[in-house]
């Protein structure tokens, strides 16, 4: 069995590696040469990718896939698989039998903090979102002209070794914004690796929220890590008042609690419930560095 993972990055590695564990030969793609080294450190067959051109070398692991993870945004121009001029998906993977496609419950749109869930209809807000509710459309099309089943995964916000609330607490970056009312999902990078291989073994298809069991505000997470480092609580600063980035602001203008209740019902079991015994776990077992 072979997977290949286009967009081998801090997801797409831990996707990668959760295969690789459960006996798959593993490809992924890179845009950078500099990365090729550390994918082929981490047992991952690299492949330069730049999201446009198909290579001889990605054509030959197309041809042998029979697994694909889809992790490159599509932008502008859409999901690069989807283009005009591109081989169709069947003749360049004619082994494949399961997909997965990472998107966002930022397809969701903002539900002022209700609850939603697979089955609810999706009302993207950002230009980011909407490309991603367009291109999970191609993908659930392709997989029921072809029969091959698509899970496509929408993913909470992404943390994990390397990337969270301890390590930013560490180098003074850590800020607790607060907005009234406002919750957020997360979602452990090695239980996205887990949860993809587990609707792979299962050639699950349709859609699935990746996320964790409690959405909780942000300053919490932020609070929770310094409490765990014994370091002083950073200060609470108005989201009104605060500096930020038009796609920083842009994500708290989505509030809404995301279940996660139909994966669970197939039988998976997320590790990482919560950010709090997340969190205590990198801490304990000195992971949080990355």
């Amino acid at each position: 069995m072979r997977l290949l993972v286009l967009g081998a990055g801090f997801t797409g590695r831990a996707i990668a590696e959760a295969f690789g564990e459960a006996g798959f030969a593993v490809a992924g793609t890179t845009r950078s040469q500099e990365k090729v080294d550390a994918l082929a450190a981490r047992g991952i067959e690299a492949i330069l990718y730049d999201g446009e051109t198909i290579s001889d070398a990605l054509r030959g692991a197309m041809q042998l896939a029979t697994h694909l993870v889809q992790s490159i945004a599509p932008g502008k121009s859409g999901d690069p698989l989807f283009r005009d001029g591109v081989t169709p998906i069947a003749d360049l993977m004619p082994h494949l039998q399961w997909t997965g496609y990472l998107s966002t419950v930022g397809v969701y749109g903002d539900h002022k903090g209700a609850w939603v869930d697979e089955g609810m209809p999706i009302h993207p807000v950002s230009a980011r979102s909407v490309e991603r509710m367009e291109a999970e459309g191609k993908w659930l099309s392709f997989s029921g002209t072809s029969g091959i089943p698509v899970s496509v995964l929408r993913l909470a916000g992404i943390y994990g070794p390397g990337r969270n609330a301890l390590r930013n607490v560490a180098e003074g970056t850590a800020r607790r914004l607060v907005k009234k009312d406002q919750v957020f999902n997360r979602i452990r990078v090695e239980d996205i690796g887990a949860a993809a291989l587990f609707l792979a073994e299962g050639g699950h298809g349709g859609v699935f929220n990746i996320t964790d069991h409690e959405p909780g505000p942000p300053q919490d997470v932020v609070a929770e890590a310094a409490r765990l480092m014994g370091r002083e609580m950073p200060p609470e600063i108005p989201f009104e008042t605060a500096e930020l980035s038009p796609m920083a602001r842009s994500f708290y203008g989505e509030n809404k609690r995301v279940s996660n209740a139909r994966i669970r019902s197939l039988g998976f079991a997320f590790r990482y419930p919560d950010y709090r015994m997340s969190l205590a776990q990198m801490w304990a077992d000195d992971a949080w560095r990355g």
